[in-house]
């Protein structure tokens, strides 16, 4: 048996005719950027979030350092953000000359909202708050702590499509909500692509106009901005995927449910769920207390595959050498780049495929 960490053409077999009607009626309309699509997605999107405004982008990176930009930070200021966070998270806050502040991880893989508030400096400007793995930062902590120290607060919710704290959805939180539709999100695109969500409509307005070469009007350009436009036939595509997004998000917990109820292995330790939250599983991640590339390489010989996210902390990869951290610095992102291990998870998994994942950890003999 074969099994993939994530097999995205088993959730494009569900649904193809679908998928393929929607691009050839893009083709066929001969709008390819910012028309109806964008249009209608944007609001459907803004709508499944609970958020007022949705901005279509090119990818989650823009999301992320357009976002900075607009909300005035840059050289100088510090901004806050998880010491076990995805590089990309890092670039969105560097890309605009400001310096990453490393908080370290809790026990739910997110950011411990209680250290924060020691890394705040008088330099400090926002907090990124990233709710990886389909996972919820404590959200009612991390606003308090902006509030009361007048910050930004910014979510990445590139794998948190549409999971919740205490019944609100995670985006909708901060001054911005930034999203990814790489294809292996709960929400993929075929393709890059990414948008913003906020309540603010004056800074709505920002996005759409950085995001076109800094231009409302054709040819009237107001700031100096970018080309980070959602195209079209993504848009369309991502129409359809939200349609039957609550249907993937059901069905990848009930595969976790599974994983959760029969994986059994001493030197295992199960993702924890935050008290107060939902997860969307968009990586099902356990932690191996000895021996995790041994057992990977296990896997790998039974013909299952993983993926390990992440190996290296940002602190201590050759990106950013430059902020003189050194090995010890993070020690809990530092033990946990050595332990996690993420398990096949994704939609159109058999019952026969998890059973298999489930029986080749559980036998695995260091």
């Amino acid at each position: 048996m074969n099994i993939l960490p994530n097999d995205l053409g088993r959730q494009y077999s569900l649904h193809a005719a679908e998928y393929e009607a929607k691009a050839l009626e893009v083709l066929r309309s001969g709008w390819y950027i910012l028309g109806r699509e964008v249009e209608q997605f944007e609001a459907e999107w803004a709508g499944y979030i609970g958020a007022k405004y949705c901005v279509g982008l090119a990818s989650g990176l823009d999301a992320l350092w357009i976002s900075f930009r607009l909300l005035g930070i840059g050289r100088g200021d510090e901004v806050i953000v998880c010491s076990n966070a995805y590089i990309a998270c890092v670039m969105g806050i560097s890309m605009n000359g400001a310096t990453p502040v490393f908080v370290e991880p809790d026990e739910y893989d997110n950011i411990d909202a209680e250290k924060i508030e020691a890394a705040i400096t008088p330099r400090t400007r926002a907090i990124l708050a990233v709710h990886l793995f389909g996972q919820a930062c404590d959200m009612t902590r991390i606003m308090e702590i902006a509030h009361s120290h007048g910050l930004k607060v910014v979510e990445d919710c590139a794998q948190s499509h549409g999971n919740h704290w205490q019944g609100k959805t995670v985006g909708t939180f901060g001054d911005v909500g930034c999203f990814s539709f790489y294809p292996t999100k709960g929400c993929g695109a075929f393709g890059d692509a990414g948008c913003i969500v906020t309540d603010d409509e004056a800074l709505a307005q920002k996005f759409r106009v950085f995001r076109n070469y800094g231009s409302e009007k054709r040819y009237h350009n107001q700031i100096v901005g970018a080309n980070s436009r959602l195209d079209e036939i993504q848009a369309g595509l991502l129409r359809v995927k939200l349609s039957h997004l609550p249907e993937f998000d059901a069905e990848r917990r009930a595969i976790a449910g599974r994983y959760l109820a029969e994986l059994r292995h001493p030197l295992i330790r199960l993702p924890r769920v935050r008290p107060g939250a939902d997860s969307t599983w968009h990586q099902f991640v356990i932690h191996v207390k000895k021996g995790r590339d041994e057992l990977a390489a296990c896997l790998k010989e039974k013909g299952i595959g993983t993926i390990i996210h992440y190996p290296i902390p940002p602190h201590l990869s050759e990106a950013y050498r430059y902020l003189g951290k050194k090995r010890g610095d993070y020690p809990i992102a530092e033990r946990y780049a050595g332990e996690v291990l993420s398990l096949p998870m994704y939609n159109g998994m058999t019952e026969e495929e998890q059973t298999f994942v489930i029986e080749a950890v559980n036998a695995w003999e260091p």
